[in-house]
């Protein structure tokens, strides 16, 4: 199912930690909702790269998958609201400058560890996006500099 021209609901809701174990990863008719905001969001990510692949480490994730990846029950995935991703030929740092300087109506953007980039819309269509933007690593998360 196409979320959006590029996005699947497929390739957001994919989990190897669900395929290894075989748990259900399967968002309701809400989280489904979210997923297609995200992936327009995606959209902007992927204008914002030059056109670009943009590869989704995590997207949406069931309570269990989750946990299993030591996540809180807050995080956006939880929700459909947020992915991890990667961008081939792209440090995880151009993609975040990337996205601030194209304007991307992110909710949070966050560098994490270096290694990837998470990337949410708000956790309700109502809500206007925060425009966080923060860098989580081994000496915590503070605001992106």
């Amino acid at each position: 199912m196409n979320l959006s021209e590029n996005f699947t609901l497929e390739e957001l809701t994919r989990s190897e930690a669900a395929d290894r174990n075989g748990w259900d990863n399967t968002p309701n008719e809400n989280e489904i909702e979210n997923l297609k905001r995200l992936a327009g969001l995606l959209q902007d990510v992927k204008a914002a790269v030059g056109g670009k692949p943009v590869m989704i480490n995590s997207g949406f994730r069931s309570k269990l998958v989750n946990d299993s990846v030591g996540s809180k029950d807050t995080s956006q995935h939880r929700l459909g609201c947020a992915a991890d991703i990667r961008v081939p030929g792209m440090k995880p740092r151009e993609v975040v400058e990337a996205c601030i300087a194209a304007s991307v109506p992110f909710d949070q953007i966050i560098l994490e560890f270096d290694s990837w980039t998470h990337i949410s819309v708000p956790n309700s269509p109502e809500t206007p996006p925060r425009g966080q933007r923060l860098i989580i690593d081994r000496q915590g998360t503070r605001a992106y500099s």
